[in-house]
């Protein structure tokens, strides 16, 4: 036993074709009125005078306007009374003859004279989450489903449909003892994300395919981690991380970041760093397809986002060229997410009106290879990643190609994380700027006028 009784027992009710007496026609009424309306319930209102929008629920056939003044005869034969007006006396009166008739009954904003609540909810029908205080904490109810409806998909309510829809078929054809595993491989596995993604058709293959028996093929999550704070993750992204057999990581991955993976999922290092590859990209290639034809879900996590800089293309390329299913998700670039915690704009009306990024990462001959006639132009930013170990280089050619030696310019490393430091200067001077504070983690180069503006607006 525990040691505190619930409140309230938390149920759901069937309202389809069932009388429910709604007493009031104002806003309170109406608030109460939009919920029920979501039933299929026969809805009779009591009130002396109507709102816009209850007369338009009852003009439109939604709700019946029974009577203009409450009598307890009118309780008989309902389901639920709500009592919506903001006359307290009536409000106790209606709760008092449903009492009486031993029907449930609501009285707005009074959880005393109230013989059931509403709770706030999540609708992602036919998947309904109800959240309850017992009219404790009714602010704190509210804020939990704010945090849950960020958190749960809209989809979901597809994909409870599809497996509603799937129901019987595995009922008919799957023994008991195997069904809960059915469906745990079914939400686990890539059936699910297909409803998720809108493709329903390739989601009754699969699930044919699981009540067969046969394996269902893996599928890659090919996803951006941004560039280290992991709050500025997408939801998607963290879903996929929670979910996934094996993780495929670059060293720009922050260990925080990491530690939102799945704890039981497989870690492979395929990190780069400069002049020095831990695993070629053709093998990392090969270990996605590999890893998927085996039935796993893959998650290919990289810093930033995977289509700049990150040789997401490539990958997607051998992906589809073996046909193994896949989803790519955006993450916020170092350029946007670097800039915003130092406090750059990467544009400005007065100052730069475009932004270009490039690669500073040398040939093997140590040459940069840039168009520097473009790079080196006032009224725009330019964003330069894996940029530090070139960057004497870099400020050089600018300067050759025409901006000033006193062209401001910033270093951020570490950007987005507790560790990030900012070292801003000119072309002239940052590189030893830079080589003075030591860098030695991730850096990005921020080239422009905007840099100037870090002063007025750095809030990191």
């Amino acid at each position: 036993m525990h040691d505190s009784n619930w409140p309230y027992f938390p149920a759901f009710l069937r309202l389809d074709g069932c009388r429910v007496l709604l007493v009031g026609g104002g806003e309170i009424a109406a608030r109460k009125l939009r919920l029920l309306g979501r039933t299929a319930a026969r809805i009779d209102i009591v009130a002396a005078t109507l709102n816009d929008e209850v007369a338009e629920a009852c003009t439109g056939g939604r709700a019946t306007h029974l009577a203009t003044r409450f009598s307890a005869t009118q309780v008989s034969g309902c389901r639920l009374v709500v009592a919506a007006t903001d006359d307290r006396e009536l409000n106790l009166g209606v709760a008092a003859a449903a009492d009486a008739a031993g029907v449930p009954v609501n009285v707005v904003d009074d959880v005393a004279a109230s013989t059931f609540i509403t709770p706030s909810v999540v609708d992602r029908s036919p998947l309904l989450i109800a959240i309850s205080t017992g009219g404790a904490a009714p602010v704190l109810a509210r804020r939990l489903r704010e945090r849950l409806e960020a958190l749960v998909p809209a989809a979901y309510g597809r994909l409870a449909g599809f497996m509603h829809r799937w129901r019987q078929p595995v009922l008919d054809q799957v023994e008991t003892p195997a069904r809960r595993g059915l469906w745990e491989r079914m939400l686990d596995g890539p059936t699910a994300q297909r409803v998720l993604e809108g493709d329903e058709a390739g989601a009754d293959r699969m699930m044919e395919a699981l009540i067969d028996g046969q394996s269902v093929a893996g599928e890659v999550y090919l996803v951006g981690a941004g560039p280290g704070d992991p709050d500025l993750l997408t939801f998607k992204a963290l879903r996929l991380m929670q979910q996934c057999d094996v993780v495929l990581h670059d060293r720009l991955i922050s260990p925080r970041v990491m530690e939102l993976v799945r704890r039981d999922a497989r870690r492979i290092f395929v990190g780069k760093a400069r002049s020095r590859h831990a695993v070629p990209q053709d093998e990392i290639n090969a270990e996605l397809v590999r890893l998927a034809r085996s039935g796993l879900k893959v998650l290919r996590l990289k810093g930033g986002d995977p289509f700049i800089f990150g040789r997401g293309g490539e990958e997607i390329q051998s992906l589809m060229a073996e046909g193994i299913p896949f989803q790519v998700v955006p993450g916020i670039t170092a350029a946007s997410g670097c800039s915003s915690y130092a406090g750059i704009p990467l544009t400005h009306r007065d100052y730069a009106q475009s932004v270009i990024f490039v690669t500073g990462h040398a040939r093997k001959d140590g040459e940069l290879k840039l168009h520097w006639d473009q790079l080196a132009r006032p009224g725009q930013t330019v964003v330069v990643y894996m940029g530090l170990h070139s960057l004497p280089q870099l400020c050089a050619a600018l300067i050759e190609h025409g901006l000033s030696p006193e062209w401001p310019a910033a270093m951020i490393e570490e950007g987005t994380s507790p560790d990030q430091r900012v070292v801003t200067g000119t072309l002239a001077d940052l590189p030893q700027r830079v080589e003075a504070a030591a860098f030695a983690g991730a850096s990005l180069l921020i080239v422009g006028e905007v840099v100037q503006l870090r002063g007025q607006l750095a809030w990191k």
